[in-house]
């Protein structure tokens, strides 16, 4: 059975917040245990999820410093979540307007 089209728009939903979850937890990761933004693998890390914190860049004003110097990315926990919300709001109103 082929797929619909609501099922295709679903799929490609899951699949970019899929992508930007996992981009934003290797983030995470990366500040918590003060990764050096030097680094070539962790510029390109820092660098390609900024685009996916700049919509909430406001919601935390920093980011705190726990034990023995790690950090935590208040910012990035806060977008994982919230991108997690918002597709999944999708994906449930896709059903609904699908059935009318």
């Amino acid at each position: 059975m082929p797929f619909t089209h609501r099922q295709s728009v679903a799929a490609m939903v899951h699949f970019f917040v899929g992508v930007a979850e996992i981009l934003l937890l290797l983030r995470v990761v990366l500040r918590f245990f003060n990764g050096d933004p030097d680094a070539s693998f962790i510029n390109w890390a820092y660098t390609v999820t900024a685009p996916l914190l700049e919509p909430l860049r406001g919601v935390f004003t920093s980011t705190d410093v726990v034990n023995r110097g790690w950090v935590v990315d208040y910012v990035a926990l806060f977008a994982m979540v919230a991108y997690a919300v918002v597709g999944y709001i999708v994906v449930s109103s896709l059903g609904r307007w699908s059935r009318k």
